[in-house]
């Protein structure tokens, strides 16, 4: 019997927040959980030299290599282990080493444009959006870029006025349409509390349909197969002896 995955998006501007309510969920939800951070699926830019990839618009939708992306979670939700690349975002650049991911119960895709691709859309069962406001995540991305990543502020603060504020505002916040639930900064907690009560009560109930369609699958079976013997049997019944 295959349990069908639990499959979770959550999507918001940089600094959101994201990261921290995907945790939170995977963590946390009693069912084996899996985080998949889209960052990961920014195309291979190795044909480029660093200065060239300095200047790529990361926030734009065509950063994404999202054929790649629908192929492992299409995979994944049929079961199937995935080869999941890794970034680096110090060189901007994908890594040569791979992570084997194999499927769970509940798959958590978190990123800023994790609600923007329709095809990605249809493949999730639930669709969440982190607000937070705009002074918040700025502050939140210069910690990040300067500490975590070693960039220079003056650099970080140009890459946010150039393109990240403008894709947010054409790109990531206009994905909020599409979410089912969306989450407000401040209430964290109480939000995502609920919803990995909703998680679990969702992925719950997705087993046991599986359950129900294998026993129904296994009743029609024995059932169709007893029905024919009792065919044949009246069949062999009824038909004439040969005579000489």
């Amino acid at each position: 019997m295959t349990i069908p995955s639990f499959a979770i998006g959550i999507a918001g501007g940089t600094g959101a927040g994201k990261t921290t309510v995907a945790r939170e969920i995977t963590d946390n939800v009693e069912e084996a959980a899996t985080l998949i951070p889209l960052d990961n699926y920014y195309k291979d830019l190795s044909h480029m030299d660093f200065e060239e990839r300095a200047t790529v618009n990361y926030d734009h939708p065509s950063a994404f290599e999202w054929d790649l992306l629908q192929e492992h979670l299409d995979a994944l939700l049929s079961g199937q282990a995935v080869e999941m690349p890794q970034y680096d975002f110090s060189e901007h650049l994908r890594k040569e080493e791979r992570v084997t991911v194999e499927p769970t119960d509940v798959i958590v895709l978190e990123g800023i444009l994790a609600l923007y691709d329709e095809d990605v859309n249809d493949m999730l069962d639930l669709h969440i959006y982190v607000e937070t406001d705009a002074d918040v995540r700025i502050l939140r991305r210069i910690e990040r870029d300067v500490v975590e990543r070693g960039r220079e502020l003056e650099g970080v603060m140009d890459q946010y006025l150039s393109t990240v504020k403008p894709m947010h505002e054409q790109f990531i916040e206009p994905t909020k349409k599409d979410a089912d639930i969306i989450i407000p900064e401040g209430a964290n907690a109480v939000a995502v509390n609920l919803l990995e009560e909703k998680v679990q009560a969702e992925s719950s109930e997705m087993a046991e349909w599986a359950v129900r369609g294998d026993e129904e699958r296994y009743e029609r079976e024995f059932t169709d197969g007893d029905a024919d013997d009792d065919s044949e049997a009246e069949a062999d019944a009824s038909a004439p002896e040969n005579s000489e």
